[in-house]
C-alpha cells in the first residue's frame, strides 16, 4: 500500500518549506508531504539574504519566527572589488540610517528594507517546523531511493525503507542532488564560462567588522589576487568565512583546500584582524560553485525548484532569493492548476519560462560582477565572451553596453532582480571603469511608447494565493509586462507625454493609490529607473525638444546607497592601505 498525497515534496530546505507552507496557507485541505533525507538541524552553506526574501517569509507567516531566532540584521554589504583596494558600501536603507530599536521587531518600516544573515542549521529548521505547524506531513531522515515514471509523468516515489509514496503533483526541492531532475532525464546548461570552487568554515567569537544598531551588520566581500573572501556573521557568536577561487587556480596549486584557505585568511588584513581572537570549528568544507540552469523545470505533474532547478554563483547572494521565490511560484502554479483557472500547459510553461529567466539573470549579473575584477579577466573582452555564450555576436564595446544595460524590465513589472537593478548596475559599472554613469533619460523632455514589431504574450500577477494572467509584450528577447509601475508607465505613454506631464501624472497616481509606506518611500526611485529601463530596452522612445523642461534627476541620491566605506577604513586604514593586489 502506498501513502497518498496531493503534493509530495522531495527536500525540506527553504525551497521545499516555502512550497509546503504556501500550499497549506491558501488551501488547507491539501495533503502535503515533505520528505527530507537529513535530520534538522544541520549546517548548509548559503547564509546571506536579500531584502526581497522577507516579503515571502511574511507571506508564509514565518517572518516573526525568523526574527525571534536573533539572526544578525543585514543592512548591506562592504566590498573590496575591482582594480583598487578601496572599500565601499552598499546600503539597503538609503544613507545607511538604521534606527536603533529593540528586538524582536515587527515587519514594518525600516525592517522591510533590511534582510537577515542566517545560520542555516537554525533557519532551515525554523522554516521546516513552520511548514509542519501548518499541516504539512514532514518526514525527516527519509531518503527517496527511486522515482517511478510513465513517460513525462511521475507515478510514485520509493523510499529507502521500501515504502511507496504517490501524489498528484511532485516537487523536486532536493538541491544539487536533483532527485526528480535526474530521474526524468533533464539536462542542465551552464550559460557561463565561470567555474569556481568554494572553501569555507565556521568560526566562533569572530569580531564583527561593523555593528549597526541592535544586531545590524554588513557582510564583507573582499577580492584577492586569485579569488574573493566572504565574511558573514550568522549569529551572535558564529560566523561563516569562505573563499571562492577559479577551479583552474585550485588545480594549479596542487595543495589541499585547507592550506589554500588558511593562507587566504592570513593574507587579508581585514579578515585576519577579525579572527585573531576567534576559534575555527575545525571542519573545512568544499563544493563546486558552477552556475547552471535545468533545460526544463516542469513536466506533466512535476516541478523543479531551488538548486535542483539551477544555481547562480554566490557573489550576489542569489541562492536563497531563487529558492524562496521559486518555491512561491511553484505553490501558486499548483494552486492555479487545482482551481483550473487556466490551461495546465500554460501554467507550467509560465513557471518554467519565468523561473529559468530569473536564474539566468542572476547568473548574468554574477558574470557582470566578475568582469569588474581583473583577477578573473579583462573587463570588456570577458563581456564579449559572455555575449558569445548567450548566442550574440557583437564587439567587446557593444557587449559591455549590453551586459550593463539590456533586458532590465522584469516579468513582475519591476526592474530589479533581487536587489540588483539598473541604477545600481550603472553606478557599479562607473566605479569599475572610472567613467561617469550614462543615463538614457538624462536631458530628455518627451517620451512615447514603442511597440513596433512586438508580439503579444502573457505574464501573471501573483497575490494572495492567486495567479492572475496579465498582458505582456515580447521583442528581440526583451519583455514588457503590463504590471505595476512599468505597466502603469507604459499605459501613460501610449500617447506622447512631456517629462512634466508624466511627472504630474505620477504625483496624481501616488495621491490616489494609497501606497503602503515601504512602497511610497521608494516610489520616485522606482519611477526613474523604470523609465530608464523602458528607454534602454527600446520600449519607450525618448527625445529632446528645445525649450521644454527635461526629466529631473532621481529624488534619491544614489550615492547614499553606494558610497565609500568609512567605518572599516577608519579602523583599518593602515593595514588596508598596505594590501596590494598582484
Amino acid at each position: 500500500m502506498a501513502d497518498k498525497y496531493d503534493i509530495a515534496i522531495v527536500g525540506g530546505g527553504p525551497a521545499g518549506s516555502t512550497v509546503g507552507s504556501l500550499l497549506k496557507k491558501y488551501s488547507p485541505a491539501l495533503r502535503v508531504g515533505i520528505f527530507e533525507r537529513e535530520k534538522f538541524p544541520r549546517d548548509h552553506v548559503g547564509e546571506s539574504h536579500l531584502p526581497v526574501i522577507s516579503n515571502v517569509l511574511d507571506e508564509m507567516g514565518v517572518w516573526g519566527k525568523v526574527e525571534a531566532a536573533d539572526f544578525p540584521i543585514k543592512v548591506g554589504a562592504t566590498y573590496r572589488w575591482g582594480r583598487t583596494d578601496d572599500l565601499w558600501d552598499l546600503e539597503f536603507i538609503p544613507g545607511g540610517q538604521f534606527q536603533v530599536e529593540p528586538r524582536p521587531a515587527k515587519f514594518v518600516g525600516q525592517r522591510k528594507l533590511t534582510a537577515f544573515q542566517v545560520d542555516r542549521s537554525v533557519y532551515d529548521k525554523v522554516l521546516l517546523d513552520h511548514a509542519s505547524s501548518l499541516g504539512c506531513d514532514v518526514r525527516e531522515e527519509t531518503t527517496v531511493r527511486s522515482v517511478s515514471k510513465d513517460g513525462d509523468r511521475v507515478t510514485g516515489l520509493t523510499l529507502e525503507d521500501g515504502s511507496e509514496i504517490t501524489a498528484r503533483y511532485y516537487v523536486d526541492a532536493s538541491g544539487h542532488s536533483g532527485i526528480l531532475r535526474r530521474a526524468m532525464g533533464i539536462d542542465i546548461e551552464c550559460p557561463t564560462t565561470l567555474q569556481n570552487i568554494a572553501i569555507w568554515e565556521y568560526w566562533r567569537n569572530a569580531e564583527w567588522a561593523v555593528s549597526i544598531g541592535v544586531g545590524g551588520t554588513r557582510i564583507q566581500v573582499l577580492s584577492l589576487p586569485y579569488g574573493w573572501l566572504w565574511f558573514i556573521p550568522i549569529g551572535p557568536d558564529r560566523t561563516s568565512i569562505g573563499l571562492v577561487i577559479p577551479a583552474s587556480y585550485y588545480k594549479e596549486q596542487g595543495r589541499r583546500p585547507e592550506e589554500i584557505y588558511a593562507e587566504a585568511l592570513r593574507s587579508d588584513p581585514i579578515i585576519s584582524r577579525l579572527i585573531q581572537n576567534a576559534q575555527a570549528e575545525g571542519n573545512v568544507q568544499t563544493t563546486k560553485d558552477w552556475s547552471f540552469v535545468a533545460e526544463r523545470l516542469t513536466g506533466e505533474n512535476w516541478f523543479l525548484v531551488g538548486e535542483s532547478a539551477g544555481f547562480a554563483d554566490p557573489i550576489l547572494s542569489a541562492g536563497m532569493t531563487l529558492a524562496h521565490f521559486g518555491g512561491k511560484d511553484v505553490a501558486y502554479a499548483i494552486l492555479a492548476m487545482e482551481r483550473k483557472d487556466y490551461e495546465p500547459e500554460w501554467i507550467r510553461e509560465f513557471y518554467c519560462t519565468t523561473h529559468r529567466a530569473q536564474i539566468r539573470q542572476h547568473i548574468r549579473f554574477a558574470d557582470f560582477w566578475y568582469t569588474g575584477n581583473g583577477v578573473f579577466s579583462d573587463l570588456k573582452d570577458y563581456a564579449q565572451q559572455i555575449a558569445t555564450d548567450a548566442g550574440l555576436t557583437m564587439t567587446a564595446e557593444a557587449a559591455w553596453r549590453w551586459l550593463a544595460q539590456g533586458g532590465f524590465v522584469e516579468r513582475s513589472g519591476g526592474t530589479d532582480i533581487g536587489l540588483y537593478g539598473l541604477l545600481f548596475t550603472k553606478e557599479i559599472l562607473a566605479s569599475f571603469t572610472g567613467d561617469v554613469p550614462h543615463y538614457e533619460v538624462a536631458g530628455k523632455t518627451h517620451f512615447v511608447l514603442n511597440l513596433d514589431g512586438a508580439e503579444k504574450s502573457w505574464t501573471a500577477e501573483l497575490a494572495e494565493g492567486r495567479l492572475t494572467r496579465r498582458r505582456m509584450y515580447r521583442r528581440d528577447g526583451k519583455i514588457l509586462p503590463m504590471l505595476n509601475i512599468v505597466g502603469w508607465m507604459a499605459q501613460q505613454l501610449k500617447t506622447e507625454k512631456s517629462a512634466v506631464e508624466l511627472t504630474e501624472l505620477a504625483k496624481l497616481y501616488v495621491g490616489q493609490a494609497n501606497l503602503p509606506p515601504g512602497v511610497l518611500q521608494t516610489f520616485w526611485t522606482d519611477y526613474y529607473k523604470s523609465l530608464e529601463a523602458l528607454v534602454a530596452d527600446g520600449w519607450v522612445l525618448a527625445s529632446t525638444r528645445e525649450g521644454a523642461e527635461p526629466l529631473p534627476p532621481p529624488s534619491v541620491d544614489f550615492t547614499s546607497v553606494v558610497h565609500p566605506n568609512h567605518d572599516i577604513i577608519n579602523t583599518l586604514a593602515t593595514n588596508a592601505s598596505n594590501h596590494v593586489h598582484a
